[in-house]
């Protein structure tokens, strides 16, 4: 991965080149680089605890990314497209102004960090079932290696190595799958080895209804207009590649999430007394031979790295281009401006790491981020595109991401269940009769 770093240092010589791969990447490059962000290694591991616990109801998670994916693909990814901006934030001043901008960087960014944080928690314990030493001394190991060549190429380094990072994602699920089938007797002896309300879906055990419409909006929320997934239409050289990649992503993740929660229903069945989380790196350890166990890893890192790689370089470029460049980087050259936006990948990356040292599970590591996120900023975001039509402005967009995130975050610290949904609501509201007020005013 360093290696491709260093090659696609080479090919960087301006800031779109930096940030956006030149806006030149093919359809073929885009869709891998979105499969490899979405079925990142904390999505792996956290979807096999599901399974773990709750059985099929557990695919619900990269579900409704499915489902955000292909709503993006239908209606939203020629409009994101066409904007050709750098990032999220920069799309929301067009939609409102530079105040909805401005909260909308600080919001992202505070989000995805935890998201990032996810993948380092995740990273640690995986490399610990490789070699036993100590989960945090390989969460620093994993941070510094993406943190290098996210450094040396940026964007075009992150969707190459991303492409590459797919192909051994695929090969390690469908190898371990297929080895958990046959250790647990067949697919007969799966249904039969497990209650049958581990078969249930969308609800399942200790998951409502009102959780799974939860888990949908949040989820599916942070596809339909998430920063990193707009960074890679942003570098698809044409429109329709954009629609394209986003379409065929979210359709090939569907198979996908029924084959992740299987192999943690699996491992229910194999080692009912390990911990959720535990699922997928026990599978591992117990069940492949030393070489297959190998390359099953080298895929969860590359998931891993896939995902961490494009949320840093995502927050770095909002925090280079929506805050420092408009206050102080105008007088910039453009190699002081690269330059800074590359020690804000270092900054990010040990803020991440520092985070995930200190957070020491998966799902509520992304939960926080997602939430906090989609709460503050998906209706926003969403009504934008049809700003006009729907009457909404800017007084009410800074109000709806300022009320709904910060309801949201407020929830997630109390442990308030279902905070995200309420987020999600106030934000709706708050747009919408604080933009009507606005007109009257």
């Amino acid at each position: 991965m360093i290696g491709v770093g260093i090659y696609s240092a080479k090919r960087v010589k301006t800031l779109d080149g930096f940030f956006l791969a030149n806006r030149k990447m093919g359809g073929l490059f885009v869709t891998g680089s979105l499969l490899a962000t979405i079925m990142g290694g904390s999505n792996t591991i956290g979807m096999a605890g599901l399974g773990f616990k709750r059985g099929v109801s557990g695919s619900l998670w990269l579900l409704a990314g499915s489902f955000g994916m292909i709503v993006l693909a239908f209606f939203l990814a020629k409009k994101v497209k066409r904007f050709s901006l750098y990032t999220l934030p920069e799309l929301l001043e067009k939609f409102y102004d530079k105040r909805v901008k401005l909260v909308a960087s600080v919001l992202i960014c505070f989000s995805w960090v935890a998201i990032v944080a996810g993948q380092i928690i995740t990273a640690g314990a995986i490399l610990n079932v490789l070699i036993p030493l100590s989960p945090p001394f390989f969460a620093i190991v994993f941070s510094l290696v993406v943190i290098a060549y996210t450094i040396l190429g940026g964007q075009d380094s992150i969707i190459r190595t991303d492409f590459l990072q797919f192909l051994i994602i695929i090969t390690g699920i469908l190898s371990v799958f297929l080895i958990v089938l046959n250790r647990v007797g067949g697919v007969g002896e799966f249904m039969n080895r497990l209650p049958g309300e581990f078969f249930s879906f969308p609800v399942g055990i200790d998951f409502t209804g009102w959780d799974a419409l939860s888990l949908t909006i949040m989820v599916g929320s942070a596809y339909l207009v998430g920063p990193d997934i707009y960074s890679r239409l942003f570098c698809a050289k044409n429109e329709k590649t954009a629609r394209f990649s986003a379409f065929s992503a979210g359709v090939i993740i569907i198979p996908f999430a029924f084959l992740v929660t299987a192999i943690g229903m699996g491992a229910r069945i194999l080692f009912p007394q390990i911990q959720a989380e535990e699922a997928f790196p026990m599978i591992i350890q117990e069940t492949l031979p030393p070489g297959v166990g190998g390359a099953v890893m080298a895929s969860l890192l590359a998931a891993l790295m896939s995902s961490a790689d494009t949320c840093i370089l995502t927050i770095s470029t909002i925090l280079t281009m929506d805050i420092y460049y408009p206050s102080f980087g105008r007088a910039c050259t453009k190699k002081q401006i690269l330059n800074f936006s590359r020690w804000m990948v270092v900054l990010v990356g040990l803020l991440s790491l520092f985070i995930a040292l200190m957070i020491k599970e998966i799902i509520p590591a992304l939960l926080l981020g997602y939430t906090v996120f989609c709460s503050g900023l998906a209706i926003p975001i969403l009504a934008g595109f049809y700003r006009d039509k729907l009457g909404v402005n800017s007084t009410g967009a800074f109000a709806a991401t300022i009320g709904g995130g910060g309801m949201a975050l407020t929830g997630k610290l109390l442990g308030i269940k279902h905070c995200g949904l309420m987020g999600f609501i106030m934000s709706g509201l708050l747009l919408f009769v604080v933009s009507k007020m606005r007109r009257k005013s």
